[in-house]
């Protein structure tokens, strides 16, 4: 008698798997091979430990409910690779395909944000795989991404501080409000979160030189006296070392005997327009026979810049944390020390929001408390 075959098993092209947690509960998720090419789809469902009948019963509808999306997930496949499409159907568009279109629109408007993109797009990856739509984006997905930026995001086997953590939240955020405006969600899930469980950028502490500090800056020797120009510069307008470094003769105009200046910000791309005082203009080299295309300060690389400031601090007797960025933040907090209100602080700073400029404001606040608290214990 013939050997009668087996029919041959057909390999399905999505499998329902579990990932072990450290909690003893398994994470359900979708096996996904197509064309030699494999993507996940975590469905935030999860088998948990039958201590009981009724963790064995919701266990039982968990798993009813996962093989129900999965084969929805094949039956979407199936049709897809067959053409067919439902007529009610929209394009599906996955979350990841967006970031990516969202990374390119950002390139195209001049944003230098591309490698936090492409590090969130990694993360996203990692959080929730490679299947997730925009449809699926909501208030649970969002607190879930915030979660594990905030505990399981360890690119260097450690946990990743506050501040790193707020900048790939912010790209999902921004990521998700370019998809309002490109009519492809209604809503950012984002703002259905509180603010106490989103995630805020911590204050940065900002060094700054006092009165005292800076005078002995200025008596101290520095080996390339153009560089220190530059930087008592900074303590007395408040420009960046991008903008100094690109700031040309042509930018320095005369308005009714006053020395001011139009930059546009290197940063922000924003115009500003700056007065001049005498002590910035002190540390001015002479213009001489130079264009309006010549630079005002010959500067050597950013590098060396900051290998000359250490050893100028040093011999001034500073040793505190130390770049060329304390400058403006020295510019900063003498305005607001001298009296300048916190507006025009805003303005001569090219801020675009006053509240970038309230930190420094927290900063002469407690000079304040300081200042008031040195009469303690003198009369007791």
């Amino acid at each position: 008698m013939p050997r009668v075959r087996k029919p041959a098993k057909v390999k399905e092209p999505i499998r329902l798997r579990m990932k072990e947690l450290s909690n003893g509960s398994k994470s359900l998720y979708l096996d996904i091979y197509r064309n030699g090419k494999r993507s996940y789809e975590y469905l935030k469902m999860y088998i948990i430990p039958e201590v009981d009948d009724n963790a064995r019963r919701q266990n039982k509808a968990t798993m009813i409910a996962a093989n129900a999306i999965k084969s929805k997930r094949i039956i979407e496949l199936t049709n897809g690779e067959a053409g067919i499409k439902r007529a009610d159907d929209k394009e599906t568009m996955f979350l990841l395909d967006w970031m990516n279109t969202y990374m390119e629109n950002q390139q195209k408007r001049g944003k230098k944000d591309g490698h936090q993109i492409k590090v969130a797009i990694q993360i996203l990856k990692d959080y929730a795989g490679e299947r997730v739509t925009m449809e699926q984006i909501d208030k649970e997905f969002c607190q879930g991404y915030i979660d594990y930026l905030l505990t399981e995001y360890r690119p260097m086997g450690k946990p990743v501080s506050r501040f790193t953590a707020q900048n790939y939240y912010r790209v999902l955020n921004g990521a998700l409000n370019a998809a309002i405006r490109a009519d492809i969600i209604k809503v950012n899930p984002f703002t259905k979160i509180g603010n106490s469980d989103k995630i805020r950028r911590p204050e940065s502490k900002r060094e700054y030189m006092t009165i005292e500090e800076l005078r002995a800056l200025i008596a101290a020797p520095m080996k390339n006296e153009v560089v220190k120009q530059a930087y008592l510069f900074s303590c007395f307008c408040g420009l960046r070392l991008s903008d100094i470094i690109g700031l040309k003769w042509g930018n320095v105009y005369v308005d009714n005997g006053h020395y001011r200046l139009e930059v546009v910000m290197q940063k922000t791309k924003e115009p500003i327009y700056l007065p001049l005082s005498p002590e910035a203009l002190r540390w001015m080299p002479e213009r001489g026979d130079k264009t309006s295309e010549d630079h005002v300060f010959d500067l050597p690389s950013t590098t060396h810049i900051n290998i000359l400031l250490k050893p100028w601090a040093k011999a001034a007797g500073i040793d505190k944390r130390f770049s060329f960025h304390t400058a403006r933040h020295t510019f900063a907090t003498m305005m607001l020390t001298l009296g300048a209100d916190l507006y025009t602080t805003s303005k001569l700073l090219g801020h675009t929001d006053v509240k970038m400029t309230q930190v420094y404001a927290k900063i002469i606040n407690r000079k304040k408390d300081e200042a008031v608290n040195l009469v303690n214990g003198l009369f007791d």
